[in-house]
């Protein structure tokens, strides 16, 4: 695979899970790597570290995505940690879920947050990040298996489904400037999001659904994140990439 060498990436919620293995993949490709977070001061300075240890570049910035200002705030330090130098690749991951936000107890406050986390900030993080890339550069977006699986978090996917259009969409626009815009869909990944996934139980049920066996780890969907960032995927965009090790194929 052609490596990132050179290339500048911004990864928002990088700071943990599936966020960090993109950066540290990233950063293993050659790109300097901009490590976003929004609390884990701690999470986000250990995951710079690691990159640096394994001879990467990289810098943490914060930033509180889902409130007024957001974007102001992240692009005033993403330009500092640029120091005059275009942006390459934009992965927007970082999201959240709100468990209680079920049909029967979801409130306009618990869907107002999701939406302002999930949606709008991509949306006009990607706005702004677009002064900055350069064509033929790379956007991905990491959504969920569940927009095609049923779950009872209604908000959170509602939001992932909105996320896989605003893929499709982008694409079509910014294929002018040879800039890629694809999406990848974990399955069901071993991350905080799914801290249930630390029960034994809870990890043989998932392998039984699942072709491969097992349930995904986070750098299962960083290898084909950095593989979408590469010339290598110079002919894909548009596309939701499923990355599930084969979930819900049928019955073993």
């Amino acid at each position: 695979m052609t490596g990132a060498s050179g290339r500048t990436a911004l990864v928002t919620g990088a700071s943990r899970g599936i966020g960090r293995a993109v950066a540290e993949r990233l950063a293993a490709e050659g790109a300097y790597v901009v490590v976003h977070y929004g609390s884990r001061k701690d999470a986000a300075e250990e995951t710079v570290a690691a990159i640096r240890r394994s001879g990467g570049q990289a810098f943490a910035l914060r930033a509180e995505l889902g409130v007024d200002g957001d974007v102001d705030t992240l692009f005033a330090g993403l330009e500092e940690a640029l120091a005059g130098r275009p942006l390459d690749i934009l992965v927007n991951n970082a999201a959240f879920i709100d468990y209680g936000a079920t049909i029967d107890a979801v409130t306009p406050d618990a869907y107002e947050r999701q939406f302002a986390t999930n949606v709008r900030a991509p949306l006009f993080v990607t706005q702004r990040a677009l002064r900055l890339m350069t064509d033929g550069g790379r956007i991905i977006n990491i959504s969920s298996g569940v927009t095609w699986f049923a779950t009872p978090e209604i908000v959170y996917a509602m939001t992932k489904g909105a996320l896989n259009v605003f893929s499709r969409s982008l694409a079509r626009t910014l294929g002018p400037r040879g800039i890629t815009v694809n999406t990848v869909s974990p399955g069901i990944t071993g991350t905080d999001m799914n801290d249930w996934l630390r029960d034994p139980d809870a990890t043989r049920r998932v392998a039984g659904m699942t072709a491969l066996g097992r349930p995904g780890e986070p750098a299962d969907i960083g290898d084909v994140v950095a593989f979408l960032a590469s010339d290598d995927a110079r002919w894909i965009t548009g596309q939701t990439i499923e990355v599930n090790g084969g979930l819900y194929l049928g019955p073993q």
